[in-house]
């Protein structure tokens, strides 16, 4: 059966279900298999060929059409729609294109209803725009158009089912033993942390490998625009997620909102999954006021953090560059810089503590940083982060030990 025969029976068999009414997993696979047993009475089809067909008109009905099998590989950790042209999918590191795509922007928008219904958010030509989430975490993002040129964009980004654990980084050699022990005396301690880096770069990952030294006793609050932490050992856990207005009169809650909310929820720590615009402002007050806090920016280095969080802030208010330098190098503890090599493997290349703001800047002392040495054959790079200075304020972690 060449692929028109196959597609046109897919769509015969799609047009004599009742899809009418409300159905289960079970009655919706019933009518299928009838379809197609009638549908052998009158040519040949091979077991391979109903197995295929039965899973890929199911898919196409009650979940994710062609991407489905995409989302349920666990080697594949992103998956990028062009509309009707072509699906990419980013595998081990490689960005590849796939021979399938979807056969017309009306299936490819019924399969964006489906997710954004399932994480009650709309998108619409009014909103053509939206970022939602799948049920297993993985973070969603759609632009329509007009809005986009060339059709419907989905991107989906996976996330493994099971967070990535500190050995693990350890294995893949994205940092050292003694950068663990470090980085867990200070999240034991209640240091105020921010992660920076390009997209991609794995700081949601990294947010969450830090949270797992968070001791068990602790209330963490959780703020996400779309809830993609995976924090599983704290039992006192309240994980907050933003809402967009829609047209039914539902207002928006920004992170923003949020933060001021948790502050009222007697927090002993605050992680925000990102900064990213207004919200900086609050941030910065709140690890100004003894709230212990972790959260991620994107910027290009540790120094380009602080310009990147003036920039922000400025956004949510005005205020003096010295202030706002001031309260950046008084309220973070630590700053951690991740990147991807060309190879393609994520790394911490870079970690600093801001230690004071003197001469109308926020000055940094390097503690680790990564080198790479040389190309290996297989194109990897060779490198590894070394210590290069000691944290000189270590008051949170004295009185840590000390109690």
């Amino acid at each position: 059966m060449n692929h028109k025969d196959y597609r046109d029976l897919q769509e015969m068999i799609m047009g004599k279900l009742d899809l009418s009414k409300q159905m289960s997993e079970d009655e919706i696979r019933e009518l299928i298999d009838e379809q197609i047993i009638q549908e052998g009475k009158r040519r040949h089809l091979e077991i391979t060929a109903r197995e295929q067909i039965r899973k890929e008109i199911f898919h196409s009905i009650r979940q994710l059409g062609i991407l489905q099998e995409l989302i349920e590989n666990p080697q594949v950790t992103e998956i990028m729609v062009n509309g009707t042209q072509g699906i990419f999918i980013e595998q081990n590191g490689k960005i590849e294109k796939l021979d399938i795509c979807f056969d017309s922007a009306e299936k490819l928008k019924h399969v964006i209803w489906q997710i954004t219904a399932g994480c009650n958010r709309v998108v619409n030509e009014a909103s053509p725009i939206v970022d939602a989430r799948l049920p297993d975490g993985a973070r969603v993002n759609v632009v329509l158009d007009p809005v986009a040129v060339n059709g419907p964009i989905l991107t989906i980004r996976r996330f493994p089912p099971q967070p990535i654990t500190m050995a693990q980084l350890l294995a893949i050699g994205s940092l050292t033993a003694e950068c663990r022990d470090d980085l867990k005396r200070m999240v034991e301690a209640g240091c105020n942390i921010l992660v920076s880096g390009g997209t991609g770069s794995g700081k949601t990952t990294f947010l969450n490998v830090l949270s797992q030294f968070i001791p068990e006793t602790e209330r963490v609050i959780t703020i996400e625009d779309s809830a993609e932490l995976q924090i599983r050992n704290i039992p006192n856990l309240v994980s907050l997620e933003t809402r967009n207005a829609n047209v039914e009169g539902c207002k928006e809650i920004t992170i923003r909102d949020l933060i001021k909310a948790s502050l009222r929820m007697r927090p002993d720590r605050i992680i925000v999954g990102e900064v990213r615009g207004k919200e900086a402002v609050d941030m910065l007050q709140s690890v100004n006021v003894g709230h212990s806090a972790m959260t991620t920016v994107h910027a290009n280095s540790v120094r380009d953090v602080v310009s990147r969080l003036e920039t922000m802030v400025l956004m949510g208010m005005e205020m003096p560059l010295s202030a706002i330098r001031k309260q950046i190098a008084a309220g973070f503890d630590l700053m951690v810089h991740l990147g991807r090599l060309r190879d393609g493997s994520r790394r911490v290349l870079e970690i600093a503590e801001p230690t004071a703001f003197s001469e109308g800047e926020v000055k940094m002392r390097t503690i680790y940083r990564f080198g790479q040495e040389s190309i290996a054959e297989n194109g990897k790079g060779c490198g590894s982060l070394k210590k290069v200075g000691e944290m000189r304020y270590v008051d949170k972690l004295n009185r840590t030990e000390s109690g």
